[in-house]
């Protein structure tokens, strides 16, 4: 045993003694993916606590105080600057310390703890038209506790200003382990029993008063000068005209005095009226000139963006994901306000009026539509991710992306910063919120090699002098973190660096809270991420990726948006189990460690990684969902080939995997196969095929039944289209083939079926892909004949298989083409069905669960969209994965999750379904909801069955 390991053994030991059942893990698979944020930075923790209560906090910080190991305050990981990285113990308030304590309405007040998640927030005071006015763009996942860290603003930053101006007392720990209070009139012990606490609380308040006093003339000239000035500490709030307001001192100390763990903060009324406008401009130095004006008209929000992002966004969402921006290359969001929706509007139109007169717009208009604002907004919103991997493949990174001036300087200081990016051959790509003069950019730096670094250091000295020069801030809502302390000295003089030094020494004498960051910095190159690292042989190609696999994980840059708890479709298994390990982000962040090869040094054969990547659903939204482009089903896929190459693999991933030619043998004797497999043998023969006995086998359909049914639809001779018949479909539900053949036929897509192929996607999902190779280039031999008619699918992930997987992992000519013809059956009904078209009556009402492959794969080909065409009324969507996704829910170890997953949206709706007919296209999704359902008289239809005109519907039953 090594010194450090005994130490770390002893450090645990004596923290499991202080508060028993206390979580702390070590170890690479636990503390890998606390390595980072979303920051270029990575540093290996030595361990990850999980406090529940203040209380295991103080065990926490006095166990490492007692062993001189440094302690950082995480939230949701989403820090831009690497203030949520650290060498010692990471305290992850998010997992247990997130509930909300109280909401007083009438005082318009809550008490949350630091783990709270915005969106919650927000989410219960919404019940009594309140809300916490900053707003992150990533308020579906960062916590309260992280604002208060970074002092964090938002997109109505106009309005709302930062953190700092909405809490009203903090409850902390200091260094020491003693727990206080602290408010607008000082600091208190949060115990006033407590003698010792009493007296060392009051020293600590008159150490700070004096440090004030020594330093009133420093502070009134050089903090407070522009609203966005967070970088440093902010100790002109206890100046003697501030009222000595030390919770509003601390907020912006990044963990480094003190460690929040709850907080009282005031709640504002929400607004009765708004409205939405977009404003083209040429560039976005054009667009800022307009910000002085836009301003006097009293915006809630004034927020900008350069035509990468939009690009960008198109680029992985479909070209109908951002709609409603007039013409131009740069754009501004401005949102106004009130208590009257005609004064509103009112204004809006004076407002487009005004600057279509000064004439540097090159169009405007206002957004009536609420789907629209959303889809704009989440546009502008994803920008950190958008711009972190643009449509070319070039990639950026952060470290200069939150400098601020005042607005009516942002016009000045943006020609000056792109001609200094220009000067250093850069390039950079602008957003952020304009009304504030504070502006988000990512730069194309190279921060894995030597060269690039250079470079690196020398723009961001540079562009510290250069915000300086424009009176303005190098941090305006993220901190300074490990990216900007360092450049301090650049902003502030000797004598303010000195008092912030003394400010944190006097919380925190032996420098253990967060070190490295605003005082003693580190050097901003020191600990990056990234570096060169050598190419991996794989079996997927992995096109999009300049640099393989290696450069395919290190798509996640940490915004974290596989970790939103408030609904969506990415990540079924984070929004299961709130662990960070079972989200994208963690996961990819594991992959990263594996490449690296430092802290997980066994390669392909990792079991943390492989434990990493065991809930991960293969559901694929991750790909359409992470503003990035993570696709970690595929990542999953080759490390499972890599790390059983030549070994014995799990039983399900013979039973399941092989399942297509399984199948095909059960059609010929489908009735003793089912009779056999629903009697105990049955159950015998699940758990060694390493499944759940908790599900029904669903029943094998006979080779016969599916010819029938085929046979019956009849074929034209002159097919427009070809009808791929699927493993799942010609083994366990040929009536869909019958239905989906007809539908088409009705619609004018005359079809000729295609039977016997297979996409191989159970062998790509079980990580075989060598046999999947080989079933695949038979699929594709057979479909690449010359023919260029579209190949519909029926089954969404096996559609999904043939257009994405089969030509990334063939990578053939011939695959390209496969795929480009390649169809759901919703694809074809909106492409190519013909004009005067019309279904059969259909429901009212549909409960809809869309295939995860299908979301993520055919963009802009939803079902949902296509059913309201239609003319069906009301459209439930079940929002996320239906928790079975192919072998996943099968597999006996991984019931739960499946089931947990199936909470989240599914069940609620089968469980109250009233009556609704339930639509589902995938065979997985219809099978979870056969399950679901138990005794009640509830099918799932798929599309191609509702829409059948030979259905029989008199009897039909939902």
């Amino acid at each position: 045993m090594t010194t450090a390991t005994r130490d770390l053994a002893g450090l645990t030991a004596r923290i499991a003694e202080i508060a028993p059942g206390l979580r702390v893990e070590t170890g690479p698979g636990a503390t890998g993916p606390y390595a980072y944020d979303a920051s270029n930075y990575r540093v290996l923790p030595r361990a990850v606590a999980f406090p529940r209560t203040a209380d295991d906090v103080v065990a926490v910080l006095r166990a490492c105080r007692e062993a001189d190991v440094p302690v950082t305050a995480r939230g949701g990981g989403t820090s831009m600057a690497g203030n949520a990285v650290g060498l010692g113990v990471v305290l992850d308030f998010s997992r247990y310390m997130n509930r909300i304590l109280d909401i007083d309405v009438e005082a318009r007040t809550a008490r949350v703890e630091a783990g709270v998640v915005l969106d919650a927030l927000r989410g219960a005071t919404a019940l009594h038209g309140l809300d916490f006015g900053p707003d992150p763009s990533s308020h579906s996942r960062c916590t309260l506790g992280g604002m208060i860290g970074n002092d964090a603003c938002g997109n109505r930053s106009v309005r709302d200003g930062r953190t700092s101006g909405h809490v009203e007392t903090l409850e902390i720990v200091t260094a020491d382990g003693v727990r206080a209070v602290a408010d607008h009139s000082g600091l208190r012990a949060a115990e006033p029993g407590d003698a010792e606490a009493v007296r060392r609380v009051a020293r600590l308040e008159s150490d700070l008063r004096r440090l004030v006093e020594d330093n009133l003339a420093l502070i009134r000239t050089e903090l407070g000068r522009i609203p966005r000035q967070v970088s440093g500490f902010q100790l002109h709030h206890l100046l003697p005209e501030n009222g000595f307001d030390l919770a509003r001192a601390l907020v912006g100390t990044e963990g480094t005095c003190a460690v929040v763990t709850a907080a009282t903060v005031r709640l504002v009324a929400t607004a009765q009226a708004s409205t939405l406008l977009t404003l083209g401009y040429e560039d976005v130095v054009e667009a800022a000139e307009d910000v002085p004006e836009i301003l006097r008209w009293s915006p809630s929000a004034v927020e900008g963006m350069d035509e990468a992002i939009v690009a960008t966004m198109r680029a992985r969402r479909g070209p109908d994901s951002v709609t409603g921006l007039p013409e131009g290359r740069a754009w501004l969001y401005v949102e106004l306000e009130g208590d009257d929706q005609a004064a509103v509007n009112a204004r809006a139109a004076e407002l487009l009026d005004a600057l279509e007169v000064r004439g540097r717009m090159t169009g405007g208009r206002v957004v009536e539509s609420p789907a629209e604002r959303r889809s704009l907004w989440r546009v502008r919103e994803d920008g950190a991710g958008l711009a972190a991997r643009l449509v070319d493949g070039g990639e950026s990174w952060p470290g200069w992306e939150d400098a601020a001036v005042a607005p009516e300087n942002l016009a000045a200081y943006l020609r000056d910063f792109r001609k200094l990016l220009a000067s250093h051959d850069l390039t950079g790509v602008l957003y952020g919120h304009f009304g504030a003069g504070c502006v988000h950019v990512r730069i194309d730096f190279d921060p894995a090699t030597e060269a690039g670094r250079t470079v690196m250091r020398r723009f961001l000295t540079e562009a510290a002098a250069l915000v300086v020069e424009h009176g303005g801030t190098l941090s305006g809502e993220h901190g300074d973190g490990r990216a900007r302390s360092e450049l301090l000295e650049v902003m502030y003089s000797h004598r303010m660096i000195a008092a912030f030094a003394a400010f944190k020494k006097t919380f925190d004498p032996e420098g253990l809270l967060n070190p490295g960051v605003i005082v003693d910095p580190a050097p901003l190159d020191a600990d990056l991420a990234l570096r060169e690292l050598p190419l991996l042989e794989t079996t997927f190609g992995f096109p999009h990726d300049e640099d393989g696999f290696a450069g395919a994980v290190r798509r996640c840059v940490g915004v974290g948006r596989c970790r939103s708890d408030s609904g969506g479709v990415m990540c079924p298994s984070y929004r299961a189990t709130g662990e960070e390990n079972a989200s994208t982000r963690g996961r990819a962040r594991m992959l990263q460690e594996m490449v690296r090869g430092e802290a997980v040094t066994d390669g392909w054969r990792s079991t943390e990684v492989k434990d990493a990547l065991d809930l991960c659903l293969s559901c694929k939204a991750c790909s359409s969902d992470c503003p990035v482009g993570v696709d970690m089903a595929t990542y999953k896929a080759e490390f499972l080939h890599q790390h059983y190459k030549g070994r014995l693999r799990p039983r399900s991933h013979y039973s399941l995997g092989w399942l297509p030619k399984t199948s095909a043998l059960a059609g010929y004797a489908a009735r003793p196969v089912n009779a056999l497999l629903r009697g105990p043998l049955g159950k015998l023969l699940a758990r060694l095929g390493g499944v759940t006995t908790k599900r029904r086998i669903p029943a094998f359909a006979s080779r016969r039944t599916l010819r029938k049914t085929l046979h019956a639809a009849g074929t034209a001779e002159q097919a427009k289209a070809v009808l791929f018949v699927d493993s799942f479909t010609r083994a366990f539900r040929p009536e869909v083939a019958g239905a989906a053949s007809r539908v088409l036929a009705d619609a004018g897509i005359s079809c000729a079926p295609q039977d016997g192929l297979c996409c191989g996607l159970t062998w790509v999902s079980t990580g075989q892909l060598s046999v999947a190779r080989r079933i695949m280039a038979r699929t594709v031999a057979a479909l690449d004949n010359g023919d260029d008619r579209p190949i519909i699918v029926a089954e969404p992930s096996c559609a999904a298989a043939l257009k994405r997987d089969v030509p990334e992992l063939l990578g053939t000519e011939a695959a390209q083409r496969v795929a480009s013809r390649v169809q759901t059956f919703t694809g074809a009904l909106t492409d190519l069905a013909g004009q005067d078209w019309s279904p059969p009556p259909l429901p009212e009402n549909v409960v809809l669960q869309t295939h995860c492959h299908e979301y993520a794969t055919f963009k802009g080909r939803r079902p949902a969209d296509l059913l309201r065409r239609l003319g069906v009324g009301s459209v439930d969507e079940a929002e996320g994965c239906c928790g079975l996704a192919g072998n996943f829910g099968f597999e006996a170890e991984h019931y739960d999750t499946s089931m947990a997953v199936a909470d989240l949206a599914l069940k609620p709706r089968i469980d109250n379904l009233d009556g609704r007919t339930v639509v589902a296209d995938g065979f997985s999704c219809a099978t979870q909801i056969d399950h679901l359902a138990g005794d009640r008289d509830i099918r799932a239809l798929h599309l191609a069955e509702l829409l059948d005109p030979a259905a029989d519907r008199t009897g039909e039953t939902s």
